[in-house]
């Protein structure tokens, strides 16, 4: 069976995509397919993080009749799991189009479509206010809330009132930037710019926090650089 978590941002801006593609990659580094869909229509920033062709993007598939498979791009991984995305990249036309309440309902038909084929599937979640929003959430088994900590203290409660509207609840709560945090399940430091960064013995340990506070997946926590490199991008 697989198991599909939503990250979603309390705010713009606080790490979530890159926290989401991050915990992909490591899942699929320990062997786990795992498919990564975006949500954040807004501003499409898992795209950037991704190379090759996006077309049909996730907006075009929640418009028509089209497998999933179509808008998946592989993510290059070492001898390891696949990881594969499907990113927002549209045009503001179908951007709009793409958040109407049908076309947010495919969305959550994408992510059933998804956990069929792979074994983890992760939805890059922005701050619940749209309907792929509210869809991502309601079609997931697992919702963690995403925040920094300059804002953890408003934004955090808003999240969970706006969850608890839409008929969900939040099962984690991690809090980036920063080594600790009162009301975080694991605290995240900050990640320099290169993605390398995941080679820093703080960035990978939050990140196996991360993983199996919301997967059932146990990550081996390896002592050599060696192993580290999985994470790198490529």
């Amino acid at each position: 069976m697989s198991t599909t978590v939503a990250f979603v941002g309390a705010a713009g801006g606080v790490g979530t995509t890159r926290l989401t593609l991050e915990s992909g990659r490591l899942l699929a580094g320990n062997g786990i397919d795992t498919a990564i869909l975006d949500a954040s229509y807004g501003t499409q920033g898992l795209s950037d993080r991704v190379s090759g062709r996006l077309d049909p993007d996730v907006t075009a598939l929640c418009l028509r009749e089209t497998p999933l498979e179509e808008g998946l791009v592989d993510l290059p991984m070492e001898g390891a799991g696949r990881l594969a995305a499907c990113p927002a990249h549209a045009p503001f036309e179908r951007l709009a189009r793409a958040k109407a309440p049908d076309a947010a309902e495919r969305f959550g038909e994408l992510i059933d479509e998804a956990a069929r084929h792979f074994e983890c599937v992760l939805v890059d979640t922005p701050p619940v206010a749209t309907n792929p929003a509210v869809a991502a959430v309601t079609a997931v088994e697992t919702v963690a809330m995403i925040c920094d900590d300059d804002r953890a203290q408003s934004a955090l409660p808003r999240t969970e009132d706006r969850l608890a509207d839409v008929g969900t609840d939040s099962s984690a709560t991690f809090v980036t930037r920063t080594s600790e945090h009162p009301d975080a399940d694991v605290a995240i430091p900050t990640f320099e710019r290169s993605p390398a960064t995941a080679r820093e013995t703080a960035i990978y340990d939050a990140l196996c926090d991360v993983v199996e506070t919301v997967t059932d997946v146990s990550i081996e926590r390896p002592e050599s650089e060696g192993v580290l490199d999985q994470l790198r991008f490529k």
